[in-house]
């Protein structure tokens, strides 16, 4: 954490912070919400979707970045994503979000990763998942 988040930033943060509250986890009890910037300026917004079975779980930023897709949004166009939940440090994604991020997102696409107390940091999608594996590379 150095310097301050852009208003963007704290706008996505924000945003982020408010659909965490739908999260749907009665399971673990454990809510993450995340919002994603696309190139247009339109944020899409996930939580978290648990299932008695757990693999059909759904983690926070993979529903924000399908929700996009299906809206239509090309693969690559993403700017940034910031996820959030109460955690002691701020929250980083999982390793299946990171490979979708790889996937979906520019390498350098900022990920702004923060927790209910006002604590964030910020990565890259190519920073939190070096060498990802890739089909096109």
């Amino acid at each position: 954490m150095s310097g301050e988040l852009t208003e963007e930033q704290q706008r996505l943060v924000a945003a982020a912070g408010e659909v965490r509250q739908h999260a749907y986890v009665p399971y673990s009890g454990f809510k993450v919400g995340a919002a994603l910037l696309d190139a247009s300026g339109s944020i899409h917004l996930g939580c978290n979707v648990e299932n008695a079975a757990y693999g059909p779980t759904n983690c926070a930023e993979r529903t924000a970045l399908f929700r996009a897709v299906a809206d239509g949004k090309p693969a690559g166009s993403f700017k940034a994503i910031a996820i959030i939940g109460d955690t002691d440090k701020p929250l980083t994604p999982c390793g299946v979000c990171r490979q979708v991020m790889a996937e979906l997102c520019p390498p350098d696409m900022p990920v702004i990763m923060s927790n209910v107390r006002g604590e964030w940091a910020v990565s890259t999608v190519e920073q939190l998942l070096p060498g990802a594996f890739s089909l096109n590379k």
